[in-house]
């Protein structure tokens, strides 16, 4: 058989101006698989390494919607390379985030949510481009709105609403609720709830990476709101003089809670505020252009030190579920964001345009990913509380027979284990 040639797609063209291969090549093929080939996969994400033409599909060639711009560095290319089957599995996750977003909104004004609650919808382009151009062996550290970067390192729908939910099962027992996402074995060192912490955290843990010598990065994502904290000054510049393997990701949505960055930063060119560090600005709401700076980003990381990538991206809710999202921006700005930038919109429309599926069998995974999310949900309802006990774990370290007394001091209530 012929090597077929890569083509190349712009991401918004008509299906009139996208260049084909022959029907009786590859191309074929890759038109005919459906969505339907995907199996179902419950509570868990379909999140696999880039696949070759070598596993029998034709390479696709996807121009970024715009393009990046640089600090201190050249820009990757604008084509990035992708497959019939990835392009799908963005779908699906993206859409299976999305929706299990949208279903925490009910189920906190349910009141089976309770606290903080702080959604990602309108942001999955992030952590799944994030997480297509990584291993599980590089490390991720976010902040409070962590619920998809959870289930894009491996987590399940199970695990997620159980914890928001505070059951015994949850990813951290029911004890951290919302903001407190964790999962150390993919490499997920969780969600965090004060302000710009994790991005210390993050340098720390690049820090151990380059001293073990394990050839792995470690991102730590913050938004705009924590762009200013000094902290994260201190942490770039002592990562900087050590060439740490390190990427700050600042997901740039525009609202640090309800301020525009214009009213907090004098400059909001997030990319350019490491100075003497390499920074990259990315359309945080294409997930190629994600994948593809994300991938140069640890390639750079590696061989030079930190990086900073500012994803322009954009979140339909508001900052919390005790933020309406609606005092400081017009509905017509959050519409004209859905209807222009909207990532997954994007992804359906290369898709059709490609003819990788139809329009009916993207409504199929649609249905089938709603269904998941509300087996999910019916499922982490019947977990149990956790047990009163737990409110003495994970506290101390086990074997020091630490004490607990009451108010007075005089009467031991319990000796932790």
């Amino acid at each position: 058989m012929c090597r077929e040639k890569p083509f190349h797609l712009p991401f918004f063209a008509p299906s009139s101006q996208i260049l084909r291969l022959p029907s009786s090549s590859m191309a074929a093929a890759a038109r005919r698989l459906s969505a339907a080939s995907l199996p179902l996969r419950h509570h868990h994400l379909l999140l696999r390494p880039f696949a070759s033409s070598a596993s029998g599909q034709p390479p696709i060639a996807v121009e970024t919607s715009v393009p990046f711009t640089g600090h201190k560095i050249e820009p990757p290319s604008r084509l990035v390379d992708t497959t019939p089957s990835e392009l799908l599995s963005f779908f699906r996750d993206m859409t299976l985030m999305r929706r299990m977003e949208i279903a925490a909104d009910s189920l906190y004004k349910s009141k089976l949510i309770r606290g903080f609650c702080h959604l990602y919808d309108g942001q999955e382009a992030v952590a799944i481009g994030l997480e297509a151009a990584i291993t599980k062996k590089d490390a991720i550290i976010t902040a409070y709105r962590d619920h998809c970067i959870f289930l894009a390192r491996g987590g399940s729908l199970v695990e997620s609403y159980a914890e928001l939910m505070g059951r015994r099962s949850g990813c951290s027992k029911g004890k951290g609720g919302s903001m407190h996402f964790y999962k150390k074995d993919s490499g997920f060192f969780g969600g965090h709830g004060i302000v710009g912490a994790q991005v210390p955290l993050g340098c720390g843990l690049a820090f151990a990476q380059k001293y073990t010598k394990e050839g792995t990065v470690s991102f730590a994502l913050y938004g705009d709101g924590a762009a200013n904290q000094g902290q994260l000054f201190e942490a770039l510049n002592i990562s900087a003089l050590w060439d740490l393997p390190v990427i700050l990701v600042c997901e740039n949505n525009h609202y640090g809670m309800g301020t525009a960055e214009w009213r907090a930063a004098k400059s909001p060119a997030y990319y350019k505020r490491g100075d003497y560090v390499p920074g990259l600005k990315v359309d945080g709401m294409d997930v190629l252009a994600v994948k593809q700076a994300c991938k140069f980003a640890k390639e750079y990381a590696l061989q030079n030190g930190p990086i900073i990538l500012e994803m322009d991206t954009y979140r339909y809710h508001g900052h919390s579920m005790s933020d309406p999202g609606s005092t400081y921006r017009t509905r017509d700005e959050i519409t004209g964001v859905r209807q222009e930038r909207d990532p997954i919109e994007r992804i359906r429309k290369l898709i059709l345009s490609n003819e990788v599926a139809t329009a009916s069998e993207l409504k199929d995974i649609e249905k089938e990913v709603r269904k998941e999310v509300d087996d999910a949900i019916a499922q982490a309802k019947e977990i149990p509380m956790p047990d009163p006990s737990e409110l003495f774990t994970n506290v101390y370290v086990k074997g020091f027979g630490a004490e607990v007394f009451g108010a007075d001091r005089k009467e031991v209530k319990a000796v932790l284990p």
